[in-house]
């Protein structure tokens, strides 16, 4: 069975604005984890586990309810 599949070329691409795509991601939330250690000659002097939220409010309360509910 033979199927051909097309691709939009490069001038029928959709162009995303930058506002149009933060609101996709505030509406959907993002989070951005990440780990930082700080050492000396092979020594870990400070360690930091950093975790970034970003959301509308209205999201992050619904998350912050639905959690409370369920514990």
């Amino acid at each position: 069975m033979n199927s051909s599949v097309s691709y939009p070329s490069a001038q029928e691409e959709e162009h995303v604005s930058l506002c149009e795509v933060l609101d996709r991601v505030l509406n959907k939330g993002v989070v951005i984890s990440g780990e930082v250690v700080i050492s000396v000659a092979d020594i870990d002097l400070i360690y930091l586990q950093l975790a970034l939220v970003l959301t509308t409010v209205e999201r992050g309360k619904s998350f912050h309810n639905a959690g409370v509910k369920n514990a």
